[in-house]
């Protein structure tokens, strides 16, 4: 049996054996037919699509503390004999864990529908001709372009380079970045020293290459690893906070309920009751449907942005989009129309200059001799557009040092139609003018002139050359000034409108760019984006950490910044507490999308940004992205409005059952009872994910405080059980009630005091005036009070444990409604006036604490 050659193998041949291996040529590349039959053949170049699994999905429901709790009671129920309270418990697993599943799968099923849509493309050579193709499309054999920021599409046997440089830290755990070289090595290398090949999953770091692809998919040396390596992510914010209140939940639960058993033992209670009870009263105090309302929550917000061209990489992004204050981003394409046009070629005076496009074109990423702008960046493509190809006709190009974010510039040798050779250097006008000699004074006017214009510029230099080989960084040095190229990127219609959006989100835009720092503040002014200061990379390197946080946090604008510069400033940002956002499409991106809070990038972004990004905008609009923050936000107010009603409803009401069991002779509510109130009220709650939100309450983001839960619970629950107790003195005095009529007494005025009182607690505004609930909230409670009240009124009250109230009960249960109406909304009050008050120990925190709990209006 013939074994297939090793990645090692192909490193030690030759180029002439490995195309040859291939039946490829490198000027040629495959024809599109046989490209084809290798894709039909070899299958798709990819390792994991992203699929909705069921199967993931449902394992997913499973893992919540709550739902064991609910489990293990259920268990114990159904082994002690009480099959209704198990029967009760398993209605309650399967709506919460039914519900989640369905909404969490739709809501992959619309993500898999986005990740379809979302493309990573590579230059490759078809039919002699370059072309961009989908990765996925790549076969062995596909002759392949490499550029920096790329990250490398498969396995590829290196055929030239220029300074190519890939960080292969994915796979070797090397952190500098390898030098790579078409000179085969010998056999048996291990994988880190095969420099004549660029493995797939790592990046161009620097320079340029191209190479024949001689392993896809699974047959690559990534695909080897990640075959065996599983899915799991990291928890975000929201989800570590949804741990700790699930937590918080049980020790309460266990504590409640560890206490009311030993105090029904005390009282010579049975101990199966005793021990029900209790199971009941630690199931009664958990918004046991927490994980379903979570998952709709975020399922329908997920399906809301993929209508706006929103892919989010894990449902749980959507609250870290919520969670965003500062916005850091670029400049081109968000607040600039990112349609580059080519304006002048201008001397050192500012006069027309032909000759000075023409030794841009000619330093251009394109294929000169043909004119083809493809894989070359959007200032090549603008300059080379409208072009005449005679222009560049006679020269030919016979080196060239790619462009890298630390110099600025990129560099050719070209020979001339008269046969002399020149080095042609391009790049920032700051950067190619510090390398010229004898720099005309009118030079530094002219530019200053375009900037404050709002001109992109490029400057162009050259020297004569005797030697045609690459250039080094050395030979940059002692040019000729020629001029510069300039070009228009008008501000865009739609960008001061997001721009106002995003203030009144409460979220702080700040501006990080390459470009001049005068073009940078035009635009902002023209948009009415104030600039309160700016900050060049060279101050920012000047700043010492700490001196950076302050800087960065007054400032506007960050110019002429290098890929570290932009992650350092994000860092210092999340150092004052501030939850930021970066937005960025480049490879000079990738370091600061990392360090972000959440990271945005767009579909039309380099590789490496869009693996950076958890976010990704199909269509790059801040507009969309104000949509993404507001969403984000409305599921978190929607899901705590859920939290805190749950908790400080259920705390009261077990509150209430725990003290009337130690004076009643009878429990106050049979466990089945207790079980069956707390499913109709989460029941009536599944609606919250489709209620209205003020506006305030978008206005600045929210998080999780479980000291701040904490107190809602232990100040609004004991208004609850006043409202029990009142209850109790009711039924046992004036009705003097039995266990079965006070039990039914309670159980209605406990459903419908809990389930009417959320119009009242999920808002800050005076309930349905000024704040009004959607209407499946209003007709979910209102039915399931209804249900309540006609229970002990129903063939099933004697099956249930309970008897028909008398009539002047529910004349009370009305007059109670309205009373506890009225406590509710001037404890609101209250209770907000303090937590608006910094304490001393929350003083020290972080400003976003206070905002917080002022914005808690959802409870």
């Amino acid at each position: 049996m013939t074994v297939a050659p090793t990645v090692g193998d192909y490193a030690a041949m030759d180029n002439t054996a490995v195309l040859a291996e291939f039946s490829v040529t490198q000027a040629a590349g495959l024809t599109s037919t046989e490209a084809a039959a290798r894709l039909e053949s070899h299958g798709r170049n990819a390792l994991r699509s992203h699929r909705a699994r069921p199967l993931a999905v449902l394992a997913r429901q499973l893992k919540s503390a709550l739902l064991i709790l609910l489990f293990v009671t259920a268990v114990i129920s159904y082994a002690l004999g009480e099959r209704a309270d198990a029967v009760i418990i398993g209605v309650i697993l399967a709506a919460s864990i039914g519900l989640g599943f369905v909404n969490e799968y739709r809501a992959e099923k619309a993500t898999e529908a986005l990740h379809s849509s979302v493309r990573h493309t590579v230059v490759t050579v078809r039919d002699g001709q370059p072309s961009q193709v989908d990765v996925t499309e790549l076969v062995p054999g596909d002759i392949v372009k490499l550029a920096l920021g790329a990250v490398v599409p498969a396995d590829i046997r290196l055929l030239e380079t220029t300074n190519l440089e890939c960080d292969e830290s994915v796979l070797t755990g090397e952190s500098l970045p390898t030098f790579k070289t078409p000179t085969p090595v010998p056999t048996g290398r291990p994988l880190a020293e095969l420099d004549s090949v660029a493995l797939m999953g790592t990046v161009v770091a620097a320079g340029s290459g191209t190479g024949v692809v001689v392993g896809t998919a699974a047959e690559t040396e990534f695909g080897k690893v990640a075959a065996g390596l599983g899915e799991r992510q990291p928890e975000t914010d929201f989800q570590v906070g949804l741990r700790r209140f699930s937590m918080l939940l049980l020790r309460v639960a266990v504590v409640l309920s560890v206490l009311i058993l030993i105090t029904n033992v005390l009282l010579h209670r049975g101990f199966i009751d005793s021990v029900l009870f209790s199971l009941a009263i630690a199931v009664g105090i958990t918004p046991q449907l927490l994980p379903a309302v979570v998952s709709t929550s975020l399922a329908t917000g997920s399906r809301h942005l993929a209508r706006k061209q929103v892919l989010v990489k894990r449902l749980v992004c959507i609250e870290d989009l919520g969670d965003m204050d500062v916005l850091v981003t670029d400049k081109t394409g968000t607040l600039t129309e990112g349609a580059l046009t080519f304006q002048h070629s201008l001397d050192a005076q500012g006069a027309d200059d032909p000759d000075v496009r023409r030794l841009g074109m000619l330093a251009s990423d394109v294929d000169v001799s043909a004119g083809v702008a493809v894989g070359g960046n959007p200032l090549d493509t603008a300059l080379w557009q409208g072009a005449q190809q005679a222009v560049t006709e006679g020269y030919a190009r016979h080196g060239e040092l790619p462009f890298d974010h630390r110099r600025r510039m990129c560099s050719v040798v070209v020979t001339t139609p008269g046969a002399g050779a020149l080095l042609i250097v391009k790049g920032a006008p700051e950067a190619v003018l510090a390398v010229c000699v004898d720099v005309p004074v009118e030079a530094a006017n002219t530019l200053d002139h375009l900037f404050r214009a709002g001109a992109r510029v490029v400057a162009v230099a050259s020297k004569p050359v005797t030697s045609l080989v690459d250039p080094k960084e050395a030979d940059e040095t002692q040019l000729t000034f020629a001029g510069f190229l300039v070009f228009a990127d008008p501000p865009k219609a739609s960008a001061a409108g997001s721009l106002r959006r995003l203030a009144g989100l409460g979220i702080d835009v700040k501006i990080s760019t390459g470009d001049n720092a005068e073009v940078a503040a035009t635009v902002c002014g023209e948009l009415g984006l104030e600039v309160r200061r700016v900050l060049s990379g060279t101050d920012i390197d000047t700043l010492t950490d700490d001196d950076l946080v302050d800087a960065a946090l007054e400032a506007t604008i960050f110019a002429r910044v290098s890929p570290e510069q932009k992650a350092r400033v994000v860092r210092a940002l999340r150092r004052r507490g501030r939850s930021v956002g970066f937005l960025g499409d480049g490879v000079n991106d990738a370091l600061a999308l990392h360090a972000a809070d959440v990271g945005i990038s767009v579909d039309s972004a380099t590789d490496v940004a869009k693996d950076a990004a958890e976010v990704v905008l199909l269509e790059k609009s801040l507009d969309v992205l104000a949509d993404g923050v507001a969403e984000g936000r409305r599921i978190f107010a929607n899901t705590i409005k859920y939290v805190l009603m749950g908790t400080s409803s259920n705390f009261g009401n077990m509150f209430s059952a725990a003290a009337a069991s130690g004076v009643l002779k009878f429990l106050p509510m049979l466990p089945s009872q207790i079980l069956l109130n707390n499913l109709l009220y989460d029941s009536s709650q599944l609606t919250i994910p489709t209620d209205h939100v003020d506006e305030e309450q978008l206005a600045a983001p929210s998080h999780w405080d479980i000291a701040f839960i904490r107190r809602f619970m232990t100040f609004f629950g004991p208004i609850s059980s006043l409202f029990d107790f009142m209850t109790f003195a009711l039924m046992l005095g004036p009705f003097h009630a039995g266990a079965a009529l006070f039990r039914s007494g309670w159980f209605v005025e406990s459903l419908a005091t809990q389930t009417l009182i959320l119009f009242a607690i999920r808002t800050r505004r005076s309930p349905f005036f000024r704040s009004r609930p959607s209407a499946p909230l209003v007709a979910a409670s209102l039915g399931i009070v209804a249900i309540g009240i006609a229970l002990p009124l129903s063939p099933l009250a004697h099956t249930l444990g309970f008897t028909s109230p008398p009539a002047l009960f529910y004349l009370a249960l009305a007059a109670m409604v309205v009373a506890y109406f009225i406590a509710i909304e001037f404890a609101k009050k209250c209770f907000y006036a303090l937590a608006a008050r910094p304490s001393g120990r929350r003083r020290g925190r972080s400003h976003r604490i206070h905002r917080r709990a002022a914005r808690f209006s959802s409870a």
